[in-house]
């Protein structure tokens, strides 16, 4: 199937590139203002519905689910490379990893007051994404939130853009097409943070956090 093939192929280039991939984003976050604004505000309403579990799914080495835990949310990570499960198990060995995908979690159906899925879908074939963004859907509490970040495609008339990645096939997505698919799963758009690029930045790309609420 194409997407078990999609899928294997993911986790095995990031299960090689896992060590790397670990030194080069351990401390991203500290120089990245905006995104801790946004984990920052993600938590509060996360919190304000009354349920602070949050999933950080695609979580790599795990830096972000701590960082969700250091905001006070009772965060676990979930990834399909076993690597980086190890890596994220010794890193932060107060924390709950597991190994799973993001389009059969093991998880009960409304028991989460969030989900992360951040940078986690840019491999994911366009044909999957509905059945992701159900699943989403189905593990988020009623009034629970979803904090999705992607890279932007430049042509706001199509879904995606093929981009040069250098683990995996990667893809950018129309904000405006993604944010209707996750309304189509049951998830209405409650707030949009979308990130110029910068002369730093390796690529040129803007960057998008959706949030959005299960109805």
């Amino acid at each position: 199937m194409v997407e078990h093939d999609a899928l294997s192929a993911t986790r095995d280039a990031y299960d090689t590139a896992a060590p790397t991939y670990a030194e080069l984003f351990r401390d991203t976050l500290r120089d990245r203002p905006l995104d801790r604004a946004i984990l920052g505000a993600f938590a509060e309403v996360v919190h304000a519905s009354g349920d602070g579990r949050v999933a950080d799914l695609g979580c790599g080495p795990g830096h972000v689910t701590a960082h969700l835990g250091e905001l006070g949310l009772e965060a676990f990570g979930v990834d399909a490379s076993p690597a980086m499960i190890e890596l994220a198990r010794k890193e932060h060995p107060g924390l709950r990893f597991e190994v799973g995908s993001m389009a059969a979690l093991h998880i009960a159906d409304g028991v989460l007051g969030g989900v992360l899925s951040r940078w986690s879908v840019i491999h994911t074939p366009p044909q999957e994404l509905p059945a992701i963004s159900a699943e989403f859907h189905r593990v988020l509490a009623p009034g629970g939130h979803l904090l999705i970040g992607f890279s932007a495609s430049d042509d706001p008339s199509h879904l995606t853009q093929v981009f040069d990645h250098a683990v995996a096939p990667a893809y950018r997505w129309s904000p405006d097409h993604l944010a209707a698919m996750l309304r189509k799963a049951g998830l209405a758009e409650v707030a949009r943070m979308v990130r110029e690029p910068q002369p730093t930045d390796r690529r040129q790309f803007q960057e998008i956090h959706l949030l959005a609420r299960k109805d």
